[in-house]
């Protein structure tokens, strides 16, 4: 069973490919933050589960081929979002407008990111820095351009001014300045200043778009057993199989793939719940809908059934 487990485990593989200065390097560097495992490429070898596509500003015929062409899934990430242009509600508002456009046209989710900021987290602002942008709050900078920015007399030192620059550059030290005039903890700032750049969303996107290849996992090693039991007659391992838990970790991995989709799964816990649940996903499993999500509805089903014959008898 060692080596069952062990695929089951093993952390998704991320791939994050892109052209040369879109901003890859930020976007892996969020990622690695966070947990994820980043493929490295072999050569002859596919050794990744999901693609991540970095693109900037606008995406070319080589961007589209990607997610046409891929095997796997694909979230593409539109870096540079501080620089999207103006417009109502800002480059951030901007750049969320193009990155549906884009994909409308890819097929494919879209997030637009500030790789920049996505990349801080709590703590990671040296203090002089931080210093220098309380002192913006009463002594604002020019931030009308980069070059206005460092040459243009100010009590905060040019070099200074350049390393902010190179950290946050304008729209996140304009975020930094409001942050501390509103209160933010100077600790806190880094983190802060990576939920402007879109991390969150980064992140559950990512996790939306992993939530088939984790399924997947669950269902290929519940077969795996399976076999072993009828090979091996072993009756723990048959109990194993029709226990609950097994039930429920693959109706958990069945939600989280329609979750992933967007469409909503009763959570209630009563008996009312479970049977409505299970009706419903009955229902939707007999529609027009693929076979990834037909699996996972006779999943969901499943478990709810299990959960519903599971209840007092005086809740049912």
């Amino acid at each position: 069973m060692i080596p069952v487990v062990n695929r089951l485990r093993r952390p998704v593989r991320v791939a994050v490919v892109g052209r040369a200065g879109v901003g890859r390097s930020s976007v892996e560097t969020v990622l690695r933050q966070r947990g994820v495992h980043i493929a490295q490429s072999q050569a002859g070898v596919d050794p990744f589960d999901v693609c991540v596509l970095v693109i900037a500003e606008t995406v070319k015929p080589e961007d589209l081929a990607v997610p046409r062409s891929s095997r796997r899934p694909v979230l593409i990430v539109l870096t540079k979002a501080d620089l999207a242009g103006a417009g109502a509600g800002g480059p951030i508002a901007v750049a969320r407008k193009r990155a549906s456009a884009v994909a409308e046209l890819a097929g494919v989710p879209v997030v637009p990111v500030v790789g920049l900021l996505a990349t801080l987290g709590q703590g990671d602002l040296e203090h002089d820095l931080v210093e220098a942008l309380r002192r913006f709050v009463t002594e604002p900078p020019n931030l009308t351009s980069v070059d206005a920015f460092v040459d243009d007399p100010h009590p905060v030192g040019g070099d200074v001014r350049a390393r902010l620059l190179a950290r946050l550059d304008r729209f996140g030290i304009a975020h930094a300045i409001l942050a501390l005039a509103d209160g933010c903890d100077s600790a806190r700032l880094g983190a802060h200043l990576a939920q402007i750049g879109n991390l969150d969303e980064l992140v559950s996107a990512l996790d939306a778009v992993t939530a088939p290849v984790r399924y997947r996992r669950v269902c290929e090693a519940i077969a795996e057993l399976r076999s072993l039991a009828v090979q091996s007659n072993d009756s723990r391992l048959c109990g194993l199989l029709a226990d609950d838990v097994t039930v429920l970790a693959r109706m958990d991995a069945a939600v989280a793939v329609v979750e992933a989709a967007g469409l909503f799964v009763e959570r209630g816990g009563t008996a009312s719940a479970h049977l409505g649940r299970a009706v419903h996903w009955r229902r939707y499993g007999r529609g027009p809908v693929d076979a990834l999500h037909r699996r996972c509805s006779a999943d969901i089903v499943r478990g709810s059934l299990r959960l519903l014959a599971g209840m007092p008898r005086s809740s049912t």
